[in-house]
């Protein structure tokens, strides 16, 4: 038998200590029920302290915008309001949204109101004073239309770009650079035009800056783009026009999967299986996109690279450090030069180690008599932890219903380490009651399609009803980007947890507030 294919998740502290509680998150789900997602809104604010310290490493200002599109949650929105007014905002997608961050705390000058807009959202963002991030000159005319009749003082705008392949009077004809094309914002070769309308309706905005958000994890890429938007401003400055921010989107990523060599071994083995030399990996052979032809794999696998060494503040610290291309220094030195905030907009990446999904386990049976593969029907269906559908791949980690199933799978499974290695999250998986078996996670839905994950996952044992599975990491776009209510099956419940002198409180997500401590009094 070949050996186990683990990708096993990279889980840190707090995390890493919530999953070592497992009474507790047993308790949880007996309580409020399966699936259940859990909620740690002190680690955001730590994930926002990382971000920025590398402002601090390259000494620039500006803000860093939640993207609240991420996750739904009031607990999360409500710690990020709490925090320092000039280094933390969001940014909203829709008026629900932004009627959310407003009453979670959040003032209007601190929100950046982002994606394709309605009127209302239009004339609400104007009203409170929120930064409009503009997506086509159809907006700034419908914006500043709405500013003129209902007599709203100046909005502050920022103008969204695309289409960098080229620079238009920089860096010379014939120079061109590739850019994902993409459907937001305005092509650069437009830019002309854009200038001429903003200076059309100076009565009703106020350009501050320009902005871009690249569908990629190419990072030359992107400074690239970040030079292009520095130049864009040279020229608003050079036709009157004030503008000082320029705001790099999102993007950053997560490392999901603590070994490279696990992520390595399984791509090597999806490759392998689609040209027919190992068995399958995954239910009724999917392929992730990858294809055989003639005996050579074509196509391109549609997975996140769930391993990143560099990610989050890392990846922004990568590309403030490289230097861009046709001016030659690095986008720090450049937003320093020129004296430009520095805004971005993370969403995964700032809920990176923020919470998990659990689910019960319902049923296990047999795939067939000879395969020794088995079938885990679990008490949430593919909308409610949606990993694959964004294309992660990673492990559940198996938490025992059992006291006395605790040995079997102990601390390894939360890989907690050997912290007096200082190896936080490294710990190797035993089965020391048990033997690893291959699962395939079906959902609650009367549907064939109902997965949670199409791919073969391997555990330290055979999970049993009553057990549940933790999905790590689920935070950032997994936990309620994709649920629904199909076949009336409930919505999963969120809950916020503190840890406090030891052990764990929990309120609902809807009941957190960062004044009063979790089970306490306000401060």
């Amino acid at each position: 038998m070949d050996a186990p294919l683990y990708l096993r998740p990279r889980v840190d502290p707090p995390l890493a200590d919530l999953l070592e509680d497992r009474s507790f998150l047993h308790s949880l789900v007996d309580a409020l029920g399966s699936p259940l997602n859990v909620l740690l809104p002190e680690a955001v604010a730590g994930n926002v302290a990382r971000f920025r310290a590398v402002y601090d490493r390259h000494r620039l200002t500006g803000r860093v915008y939640f993207a609240h599109k991420a996750n739904g949650s009031s607990a999360l929105v409500r710690r990020l309001a709490a925090g320092d007014p000039a280094a933390v905002g969001v940014d909203v997608a829709s008026t629900e949204e932004l009627r959310h961050a407003l009453g979670s705390g959040f003032t209007g000058d601190r929100i950046m109101a982002t994606g394709p807009k309605d009127p209302e959202f239009l004339w609400l963002a104007a009203r409170v004073g929120a930064t409009v991030n503009l997506d086509s000159p159809g907006e700034l005319e419908q914006l500043a239309a709405l500013v003129r009749a209902h007599g709203l003082g100046r909005v502050d705008v920022l103008v969204r770009l695309s289409g960098f392949e080229s620079a238009p009077g920089h860096g010379g004809a014939g120079t061109r650079l590739l850019s994902r094309r993409s459907r937001f914002g305005t092509p650069v070769r437009e830019a002309r035009d854009l200038l001429t309308a903003l200076e059309r309706a100076s009565d009703a905005v106020a350009l501050t800056g320009a902005a871009y958000h690249l569908d990629t994890t190419g990072v030359e890429e992107k400074a690239r783009a970040l030079e292009l938007c520095v130049l864009f401003l040279d020229d608003c400055r050079a036709r009157g026009l004030a503008p000082r921010a320029v705001d790099i989107g999102g993007g950053f990523g997560v490392g999901y999967v603590r070994d490279a060599a696990e992520w390595e071994r399984w791509t090597t083995a999806l490759s392998e299986a689609v040209l027919g030399t190992r068995p399958p990996l995954t239910w009724r052979g999917h392929a992730y996109g990858l294809r055989n032809e003639g005996g050579t794999v074509r196509g391109a696998a549609a997975l996140y690279p769930a391993h990143r060494p560099d990610a989050g503040p890392g990846y922004l610290d990568e590309l403030l450090s490289l230097p861009a291309p046709a001016l030659g220094r690095p986008p720090a030195t450049l937003l320093l030069d020129h004296l430009h905030d520095l805004h971005i907009e993370p969403g995964r990446s700032l809920l990176d180690q923020c919470g998990m999904s659990l689910a019960r386990v319902l049923d296990v049976r047999r795939v067939d008599a000879d395969s020794g593969q088995y079938l885990v029907r679990l008490g949430m269906n593919a909308g409610d932890m949606s990993l694959e559908e964004h294309g992660v791949l990673v492990d559940p980690v198996l938490l025992p219903r059992a006291e006395t199933d605790r040995g079997e799978t102990d601390r390894d499974e939360t890989n907690r380490g050997d912290r007096n290695r200082g190896d936080r999250g490294h710990g190797e998986p035993r089965s020391r009651g048990g033997t690893p078996a291959g699962v395939y996670l079906a959902g609650n839905l009367c549907l064939e399609g109902d997965l949670i994950t199409r791919r073969l996952v391997h555990l330290p044992r055979l999970p049993r009803t009553g057990d549940l599975l933790a999905f790590a990491n689920t935070a950032g776009y997994a936990m309620d980007f994709h649920a629904h209510r199909a076949q009336r099956q409930p919505l999963a419940r969120t809950v916020a947890v503190q840890q406090a002198g030891g052990s764990w409180r929990w309120c609902p997500d809807e009941d957190y507030w960062p004044i009063t401590p979790l089970g306490g009094t306000p401060a």
